[in-house]
Formats: C-alpha cells, structure tokens, sequence
C-alpha cells in the first residue's frame, strides 16, 4: 500500500477534525473525542476496504483506464466516509442534514485532492514500469483532453473553495449576529482571519502538491520524449516512449513510437538498397575476373578481423568505432571494381603480363575510384561510398611509397587501404592462380610479417599476427571449392 495514500488518509484526519468546528456550531459542540473518533473511524473504513476495490478494480482494468478508475475509487471511498459520518451525526447527535453536509464536503474536497495526487502517483508507476518492460498502454478512441484534465481540475478547485469559505463565512456571520456573543470587534475579526488562513494554507498545500506531482509526470514524460529523440537523431532507432497515460501525451508519444519505427524501416530498407549496390558491382567486377567469387567473402572478413584487432589501439581507436568498422567490412568487396574497365585480353590473360598489359592493369584502382566518386558526389561525401572509394583507390599502395597508384607512404594511406592491402595479398598468397600455386598458410603468413614497413602498415601486420587463427579460420571456411562462381558468393554475401 502505497506511503503516499497514508499520508494521504492521515492529513485529512487532522485537517477535518480542525475545518469541522470552523464550519458548523453543531460540530462545535462536541468534544474532542465525539468529534474526532467518528472522523478516524470513518476515515480507517475507507482505508481497510481501498487495497482489495483497487486489486479488484483498478489493477485488473485495461491499462489506459487504470488513472481514471484509481481516481474514481480513491475520491468515492472519501465521499463515502463524509456520508458515513453525516448518517452517524444525525443518528447518534440528532444534528440536521446540513450540518452532516458540511461534513461531507469537507471530505470531498479534501479527497479529491488526494484522488488527484494518487491518480498522477499510480500514472508515474505505470510510466516507469513501461520504460523497464517496453511495454505500451492501449489508448482508447475518445481520450480525454489534457486542457479538459486541466480545466476540470481548476473549476472543481475554485467551486470546492468557493463552498468552503462560504460555509465559514457563513458560521461566522451566525457567531457574530448571535445574543450571546460579546466579543469585542477586534477579537472577532483575528478569529476570522485565522480561520481563512487556515482553508486558504490547505487549499494552497492541496494545490502546490497537485501541481508538483503532476510537474513531476511531465518531467518523466518530456524526459522519455527527449531521450528517444535524441537517441533517433544519433541514428540509434531502437528507443521507444513509454505509452502511459490516455491523454494528449499519450497520444504524442504514440506517434513518436510510429514515426521512430517508420524511420527504422526506411532505414533498414536504405541499407538494404545499399548493401546490394556493394553487392551488385562486386559480383559484376567478379564475373570479369579470372579470380574466385569466395574472394569477396574472404578478404572482406580478413579486414573485419584486422578492424577489430586494431579497434582499441591508441592511433586507429578514433578512426575504427563500430560504424567506421562496419562500412569498411561492406565496402570491401569493392575494392576491384575498376577491373571492369580493364580489357579481356589484359583481365583475362592466362600468362605473365607484358609491361605495357602490366601498366594497363594498374590503372584500375583509379578507374574504381573514379567511378565511385561518381557516385559518392550524388550521394554525399559522408556516405558509405566514401570508404569504397578508398579501398580501391588504395589497397594497391605501399607503406614505404613503392605501390601504386599515387605512390603514397605511412600514414598518408587511409586506414581502409592499409587493412585491404594485407587482406589481399594473404589471400592472394593462399589462392591457386593459372600463373601460380596456392601457398600454404605459413608461406603466405611469413611473406606479410616480412613485408611490415615496407609493403605494409607495421601496426596492421601486427594486428595480422594476432589474428592469424581467424584468419586460417576464415580461408577454411570460404574455400575456393564452396563458392565456384560469384553467383554463389553473392547468395553468401546477401
């Protein structure tokens, strides 16, 4: 049982056996314990029967009507102990109806208050429950208005006041005309004062503390919103805002959660679209080739492993994040895609190239790059592309600046070049050629530690040699013999 509903209960004890002698003489009449103890029984009833009507009623009740039915209950059960008492007054006392009245407004007022402040508690629980679990409230059709909540909110309040000080004004204008009163003026007039202080400080407590518990809500609302928000601007699509409350908010953050969801499937739809864009000029620089279609497969994932190992090194852990490794890793299959402008005669030739066919055959890491600047100009320079376009402008140069096509050194190679360089040639090395033999795993292995500072990046070769098992691994598994033609490299790349 919530504190917050105890406190509840408890205030409205003492608040009525102090607002019950300031609006009715008859009250007034009675004695401390006449007055109080109806009042405590009254008021333990309702709280001894609020726990079983809430499991029975409000927790088993669809999730959009639980607010509304906590606070129904919650006001009702203090209505019900002003009648109660009002029933008990006139039995026992003999006291009119109005002044059992007076009784019960004082606790409908005061229980709407605590109905309010209970019902935005228990719309809190449900909210943050929903942010744990993921789930979502079921709104209704005809959802209230938040400005409906509001105005409501603020018309009871100004007429349940309103009541209140008539009532005491009322008494005291009873007091003041009665024979028997002799008090001086300006001892009546403190009296009054005190009294209208008395309902203005509740009334005000009641409404600061509405206001705060419902400040409260929509700091966790706007906080969810924010958030999820934030997280769909960074390009994470996976948040969602909390559904709980059947109202305006409610409905806001349902069409956040439809509209994050709907960015997610053009995402997902755009990546696709860019996945077999890769996909589509692999396979077609692969069937120009005399090279294997699991060439694709392989070298791809040599440079994932190489990413990864490198990924926490203090001069690539800025360039290499899991995006930067991701796009590298799909953009790796393009890194021959300018051999489609390369001649059959020179691609295809079975023999050892001439150096005019040789300097033919160098030109297409430019040709690739050319064309996928193409592209990446029509797309945007922070595009995927912009990756492709390195590797295959690049994966041919050299550490020391013997490579081609620009002759480029250290560091002046971007990071994708340098990773593709050593992926390519271990699987050159390892692959059977019509000019050559495949190389065992050691040979080729050795040939790449001996090639770091000169042909390669020695920090790479040295990431090499950490994960040369996923390396033996990956060849094993992407064996020529699996994947004869780039129709089934392009299944497996899909």
């Amino acid at each position: 049982m919530s504190l917050r509903a105890a406190a509840h209960f408890l205030s409205t004890f003492v608040i009525l056996s102090i607002y019950g002698v300031q609006i009715c003489p008859f009250l007034e009449s009675l004695s401390p314990i006449q007055l109080g103890a109806p009042i405590a029984a009254a008021l333990t009833a309702a709280w001894l029967l609020r726990q079983p009507l809430h499991a029975r009623f409000v927790d088993h009740a669809p999730s959009a009507d639980r607010s509304r039915s906590a606070f129904a209950l919650d006001w009702g059960l203090f209505a019900g102990a002003g009648l109660g008492l009002t029933v008990f007054n006139a039995a026992l006392h003999g006291f009119p109806l109005g002044s059992g009245l007076k009784l019960s407004l004082g606790l409908i007022g005061l229980g709407f208050f605590a109905a309010v402040d209970l019902s935005l508690e228990r719309e809190r629980r449900l909210m943050d429950r929903f942010r744990r679990t993921g789930e979502q409230m079921a709104l209704t059709k005809h959802h209230l208005p938040v400005s409906t909540k509001l105005g409501l909110f603020t018309a009871v309040t100004v007429v349940l006041t309103l009541a209140v000080l008539f009532l005491v004004m009322n008494k005291d204008l009873d007091w003041l005309t009665h024979p028997d009163q002799r008090l001086a003026i300006d001892q009546a007039r403190r009296a009054i004062l005190i009294e209208f202080l008395f309902v203005a400080l509740v009334m005000l407590g009641h409404l600061l503390n509405a206001t705060v518990s419902y400040t409260r809500n929509l700091q966790r609302f706007f906080e969810n919103q924010n958030g999820v928000l934030a997280a769909a601007t960074g390009g994470r699509l996976d948040g969602r805002v909390p559904v709980s409350s059947n109202d305006d908010f409610g409905v806001m953050a349902q069409y956040t959660n439809q509209m994050i969801a709907s960015l997610g499937e053009r995402t997902a739809l755009l990546q696709r679209t860019q996945d077999v864009t890769i996909l589509s000029l692999a396979s077609l620089a692969e069937t120009r080739d005399n090279e294997t279609g699991a060439h694709i497969l392989r070298t791809q994932r040599y440079v994932r492993a190489l990413a990864m190992q490198l990924r926490d090194h203090p001069r690539f852990c800025a360039e290499l994040d899991d995006e930067a490794i991701e796009l590298i890793y799909k953009s790796a299959p393009l890194h021959d895609v300018g051999k489609v402008g390369i001649p059959d005669a020179i691609l295809l030739k079975p023999g050892k190239l001439t150096d005019e066919e040789w300097a033919v055959m160098r030109t297409h890491p430019q040709l690739g790059a050319s064309a996928l600047r193409t592209a990446e100009d029509e797309l945007g320079t922070s595009s995927f592309l912009r990756h492709a376009r390195e590797i295959a402008l690049t994966h041919h140069e050299k550490w020391d600046g013997s490579g081609y096509p620009a002759g480029l050194a250290g560091e002046a190679i971007p990071i994708s070049g340098r990773l593709m360089a050593v992926a390519d040639v271990y699987d050159a090395l390892i692959t059977k050629r019509v000019y050559k033999p495949a190389w065992p795993h050691e040979r080729a292995a050795q040939t790449v530690r001996d090639g770091a500072g000169s042909h390669f990046d020695p920090a790479v070769v040295a990431a090499f040699i950490a994960a040369e098992g996923e390396f033996r691994s990956i060849a094993q598994q992407f064996s020529d013999a699996q994947y004869e033609t780039a129709d089934q490299a392009q299944e497996a790349l899909a």
